[in-house]
């Protein structure tokens, strides 16, 4: 089983100043951490009412197992990587953390 963590942005308040530092920034920050062997990223859509959700953008960083989660979040790219969230997720964020399950 791998491991992840899955990153819930919430709106931000300048959507384009986030778009503009997230990919130009934080994203290959966080690609750097060790033991990371897949990095994706989703912009949730409109429900079928039409509603926007309260995530702009979910990540998911996938590490081997846990222990592999642990060791990269206390690297020092990992410590960068949490510590650049205050330079553009100005509508806060909630981080998920587990082993996945594949069914498919």
């Amino acid at each position: 089983m791998t491991y992840h963590l899955t990153v819930l942005y919430h709106r931000p308040e300048d959507p384009a100043a986030f778009d503009d530092y997230y990919a130009s920034t934080h994203a290959p920050l966080a690609a750097r951490l060790p033991g990371l062997t897949a990095y994706t990223s989703v912009r949730p859509g409109q429900d079928p009412a039409g509603n926007d959700p309260a995530e702009y953008l979910v990540a998911t960083l996938v590490f081997a197992d846990e222990q592999a989660f642990h060791d990269a979040m206390a690297s020092p790219e990992g410590r960068a990587t949490a510590t650049d969230l205050r330079h553009f997720a100005s509508g806060g964020v909630a981080m998920l953390t587990g082993e996945a399950t594949t069914y498919v």
